[in-house]
C-alpha cells in the first residue's frame, strides 16, 4: 500500500484496513484471509491491528459498511436526475458493474458472507445491503409501470431479482474468464436484453 498505515490517525487507519481486505480479496478467497495476511498488506503488526478492531468479525463488519456505503453512493448518484425510470436502472446497472471492476475483491466478500450458514453481524450487513438495494429497484419499477415504460402485468419481484442476477451472473463469469473487463463489454448487451423483457409492449 502506498500509505504507512502505521503513522495514521484511527479513522484513517481503520479506513486502510478496509481497503487492504478489499485488496487482497482480489486475489484470495475471503475465508482465507487472515489478520496476519491484512496487517502484513499494511506493514503492521497484528497487535497494531487489534488496537483498532477488536476480532476479526469487526474487521469484517467494517468491510460490509464500506461496501454498502460506497455501493449505494455509487448507483444513487449514477441514477439521480435521471427522468425515465428505465434509464435510471440503466444507469444504475452500469455503475454497479463499474464499482465491481474496480474493486474486484467486493463480490468475493459478498458471495462468502451470504454462504456462511451462521448468522454473522457481517452476513445481516450484507443481506441489508441487497433489501437497500432492492428498494431502489422497486421504486423505478412502479414508476417505470405507471409512466408506461414496463409492462403493467409485469411482476416487480421476479424484475428486481433478475436485474440484481444478472449483474451477478456477469460477475461470475468475469471471475471465471480471470478478466474484469469482460464485464464491462457484456453489460450493455446483457441489459439491452433485460430492457426488452421488462419493457412495455406499446
Amino acid at each position: 500500500m502506498n500509505r504507512r498505515a502505521r503513522n495514521l490517525p484511527a479513522d484513517e487507519r481503520r479506513a486502510v484496513t478496509v481497503e487492504a481486505v478489499v485488496i487482497l480479496a482480489a486475489s484470495k478467497n475471503p475465508s482465507e484471509i487472515t489478520t496476519a495476511a491484512i496487517a502484513k498488506q499494511m506493514s503492521l503488526t497484528q497487535g497494531a491491528l487489534f488496537r483498532h478492531f477488536p476480532n476479526k468479525e469487526a474487521i469484517w463488519c467494517a468491510v460490509m459498511e464500506w461496501v454498502a456505503e460506497r455501493l449505494l453512493t455509487r448507483i444513487d448518484h449514477a441514477s439521480q436526475g435521471i427522468e425515465s425510470p428505465l434509464a435510471a436502472m440503466q444507469a444504475m446497472f452500469m455503475s454497479h458493474v463499474e464499482f465491481v471492476a474496480e474493486h474486484p475483491g467486493v463480490p468475493r466478500i459478498l458471495f462468502g458472507e451470504l454462504q456462511r450458514i451462521e448468522p454473522t453481524p457481517a452476513k445481516r450487513m450484507a443481506q441489508t445491503l441487497l433489501r437497500r438495494y432492492g428498494e431502489r429497484l422497486h421504486r423505478f419499477i412502479a414508476q417505470g409501470k405507471a409512466l408506461g415504460e414496463l409492462s403493467v402485468t409485469l411482476d416487480e419481484e421476479a424484475a428486481a431479482m433478475l436485474f440484481i442476477g444478472s449483474i451477478q451472473g456477469l460477475v461470475m463469469q468475469s471471475l471465471l474468464a480471470g478478466e474484469v473487463d469482460h464485464m464491462r463489454r457484456n453489460a450493455p448487451r446483457v441489459f439491452e436484453i433485460y430492457r426488452r423483457g421488462i419493457g412495455s409492449a406499446q
